[in-house]
């Protein structure tokens, strides 16, 4: 007798069905062709990249291509179900991506062994969305301003849905760059770091701790199986720490310290599996809805807590008026009385990361790079000569615009 299950995976029945919230305009037709023709970026293949693979290529997503530096640890086969015990030393990207291909037939998916800074503009302009499984807050902070880089010269913007798990919580944000919050804007209700996930850089720490982490969940038990570690036992911290330090030597990394060591191994946060997977299906339920419009996006965050019982909730995240990338609010900036134009001109441009800025005020330019020429003769005058700063008030608002943004850039100018 045959038991097997069948299950059917079409999306038929979620393009076709017409809600009370569904656009007016919308129609099944445009649906299906969105999803095939949609290609869309997958940031991140551990824990929770794994499962997002697995879910838009099940969902009918066509086209994906998935960015990830890293290789397959032993320690990751208990979670990243797309690997197996033969893969262990392999591209994380190149294995999960591999995987995919053979399992769902008709999806092309193409991996990439990189840094995500290894990609120019011109690569992440292709994409439609970005749906990223990170477990970092600096990688997830690099694409949001170049997702909002590229929107501010660019038609329609990328999507950008990002998930993050931590233990039995998770969060899951859908934001479309320059018309929603950035990731940027809910930095200030991101708590400090204190806590390090476990799946991170086995195979290519850049930080000091990595090395500590690499030390405490791999290579402690390898060396004593039958000893526990404990970080209440001296002997054991300065066994830890002088694997830690080690390994920091190995890859040229500084900072791993005694008291370091001992507040990584008491912060270690387990990866849990079922976290994952619920994160993950919110994340492609919401890229299911971006690329076909068969439903209103979330609005905009949601965060899961598992840890008694279960509870979910979504709130709406505002646009932060002075956020560094795409706010508006005029930032106040300090600069010294003996600098010349040039000078301020490359301050600026470091500062925030300018391509080809331009100054303006309220009684025309400052300094033109269209005009390059008739400015040259400025560039080594000091800026208040060129500005009307007012010696007992000792401030003055230039107007930046520079490609990169979106919106200009306002600096109320202090003499310090």
């Amino acid at each position: 007798m045959n038991t097997t299950r069948q299950v059917n995976l079409s999306t038929d029945p979620i393009i076709n069905s017409l809600g009370p919230f569904t656009d007016e305009e919308y129609t099944p037709e445009f649906g299906r062709t969105s999803l095939a023709q949609a290609k869309v970026l997958v940031i991140g293949a551990g824990g929770l990249g794994c499962e997002i693979l697995k879910d838009l290529a099940l969902s009918g997503f066509k086209d994906i291509e998935c960015i990830d530096m890293d290789t397959i640890e032993l320690s990751n086969l208990n979670r990243q179900f797309l690997f197996r015990l033969k893969d262990v030393g392999k591209s994380k990207a190149e294995t999960a991506c591999a995987f995919v291909r053979q399992r769902v037939k008709g999806v092309n998916v193409i991996a990439h062994c990189n840094k995500i800074q290894d990609f120019d503009l011109d690569f992440y302009r292709k994409f439609q969305l970005v749906v990223c499984g990170l477990d970092n807050i600096e990688a997830r902070r690099w694409i949001n301003k170049t997702l909002v880089e590229i929107a501010s010269t660019y038609d329609e913007p990328i999507g950008l849905i990002d998930g993050g798990t931590e233990g039995f919580q998770g969060s899951t944000k859908v934001m479309i760059p320059t018309q929603t919050a950035c990731f940027e804007c809910y930095m200030k209700i991101v708590p400090e770091q204190k806590t390090y996930p476990l799946c991170t850089l086995a195979s290519t720490p850049r930080l000091p701790e990595h090395c500590i982490e690499w030390a405490h969940v791999l290579e402690w038990p390898r060396l004593y199986p039958d000893t526990k570690f404990d970080a209440d036992v001296p002997e054991h911290v300065q066994i830890m720490y002088g694997l830690s330090l080690k390994r920091a030597e190995e890859y040229g990394i500084e900072g791993v310290t005694k008291s370091k060591t001992l507040g990584v191994v008491k912060n270690i946060i387990p990866a849990i599996a079922s976290t994952n997977a619920i994160i993950s299906a919110a994340c492609c339920n919401e890229a299911f809805k971006f690329v076909t419009c068969c439903n209103p996006l979330l609005d905009d965050s949601m965060y899961y807590n598992g840890e008694a019982g279960v509870l979910a909730s979504s709130d709406p995240y505002k646009k932060v008026d002075d956020c560094e990338v795409c706010g508006n609010l005029p930032r106040e900036f300090e600069i010294e009385e003996s600098l010349t134009l040039i000078q301020f001109v490359d301050l600026v441009k470091q500062e925030f990361s300018l391509e080809s800025p331009n100054f303006f005020t309220g009684e025309g330019d400052v300094y033109n790079t269209k005009k390059s020429d008739e400015f040259k003769e400025k560039e080594n005058l000091l800026i208040t000569r060129l500005l009307p700063f007012e010696m007992d008030y000792c401030k003055f608002q230039v107007v930046v615009v520079d490609p990169s943004r979106k919106s200009s850039l306002k600096l109320n100018l202090k003499l310090k």
